[in-house]
């Protein structure tokens, strides 16, 4: 790949992270842009259709969906993350879905406007944990020893419960072995590590305190 590529990104979008995992991976160069996405440039409306970061910039052509954009560095760029197979790869697909569900999930627990939302969304987020935990069985990574791109859509996932964590104990984790033997392997990941600011957890902090939410309740007490 010769053509320059820039990431256009915004400080706190998982999705962002998850393109940025998959660029470290491969041991592409990449330039990353940031937008503030309550003050959209023009630019910016031009090349992502839907106005969401990430966009990739590969040699000035948008691609834009952070699933898409994984999935085209993979065709394109060594070492190939997906596997081989077309049953597998397909499945990790599915649990790529998944973990954009989850991410999902992770926001209705965020906004929640009372503490009994609040618990409700921490204990189906556990639901959906608990379904992880029963398909890991071949650590350190999800599909055992070879680094995927489900690990690189989960990583983001797990940063949200590092702060979480840090304002109560809501055990969207809890007895899930598997899961957080996971969490601990990808968050040792120079990939993984250098796909978010230094300071995201402050500035992810500073967002949910922001919310009016019933988190943001607990975080003022």
């Amino acid at each position: 790949m010769n053509a320059p590529l820039v990431l256009v990104s915004h400080a706190l979008c998982p999705y962002v992270q998850r393109a940025a995992i998959v660029l470290h991976e491969k041991g592409v160069p990449f330039e990353r842009r940031d937008v503030d996405l309550a003050d959209k440039p023009d630019w910016f409306l031009r090349v992502s259709p839907l106005g969401k970061t990430p966009v990739l910039l590969a040699g000035g052509e948008p691609i834009f969906e952070s699933a898409v954009i994984c999935e085209y560095l993979d065709e394109t760029v060594a070492p190939r993350l997906h596997p081989l197979d077309p049953l597998r790869r397909a499945r990790h697909r599915g649990w790529m879905e998944f973990g954009s569900a989850l991410l999902n999930a992770i926001a209705v627990f965020y906004n929640a406007p009372d503490e009994a939302a609040l618990l409700r969304a921490a204990a189906d987020i556990h639901r959906r944990f608990r379904q992880v935990e029963e398909v890991l069985h071949a650590p350190p990574y999800f599909d055992g020893a070879h680094f995927c791109i489900v690990d690189a859509v989960f990583a983001p996932v797990f940063r949200y419960l590092d702060v979480f964590e840090r304002i109560g104990d809501f055990g969207m984790l809890a007895g899930l072995t598997r899961v957080e033997a996971w969490r601990a392997a990808l968050a040792l990941r120079p990939s993984v590590r250098a796909a978010a600011s230094p300071h995201y957890p402050e500035l992810l902090a500073a967002f949910l305190a922001r919310r009016g939410s019933a988190l943001s309740s607990r975080m003022e007490e």
